[in-house]
């Protein structure tokens, strides 16, 4: 049976404006004292990757979303909220993974209203099936040999700018552009 339907990965990640400042030096016997000018405010950012399941020349779509603070249930179903928009009425598989936020009741008992929206479980520790996992580990360290620029030709990042080329990028309120090369 042909399900003809988005294939969407979301994944959220947060950031904070305080330096991540790992080594330092001082003079032996005296402690370190490092300032800085910034203060503890966080910021969180989700990130939706979806293919068409049964169409590829519609190409790939990316959405992103950012707030201050973290995302929880309430905040997710806005997100979610905007995908439906951004999608027109189009089915959607959604995959994603265990957060308890994905899987809350009030998250389940909106997801039960939605008529477009099916949702999938990532399996725990299966980080080779998450498109976004390969993300994590370049910006972790760029330069580990399991990051993306030193797999094999099978990684799912390419590995070049010039396979990206023909990618066209979509943000959540519809509007498209081509990929920079």
């Amino acid at each position: 049976m042909n399900i003809r339907a988005w294939i969407v990965f979301l994944d959220e990640s947060g950031v904070s404006l305080l330096p991540q400042i790992r080594r330092t030096y001082a003079p032996r016997g005296r402690t370190p004292l490092l300032r800085h000018r910034l203060n503890r405010k966080r910021a969180s950012m989700a990130g939706a990757l979806g293919y068409h399941a049964t169409d590829p020349s519609r190409g790939a779509r990316l959405c992103l979303h950012l707030k201050p603070g973290s995302y929880d249930t309430t905040a997710l179903i806005e997100v979610l909220e905007q995908m439906k928009v951004f999608y027109r009425g189009e089915r959607v598989v959604l995959v994603w993974d265990g957060l308890s936020a994905h899987w809350s009741r009030a998250m389940r008992a909106w997801v039960a209203e939605q008529d477009w929206l099916t949702l999938e479980r990532l399996p725990a520790y299966a980080p080779e099936l998450n498109p976004w996992s390969c993300c994590g580990r370049r910006s972790r360290n760029a330069n580990s040999p399991t990051s993306p620029a030193t797999t094999s030709p099978t990684s799912p990042m390419p590995p070049n700018k010039a396979s990206t080329a023909s990618t066209t990028t979509h943000n959540c309120h519809g509007s498209s552009s081509p990929t920079p090369a």
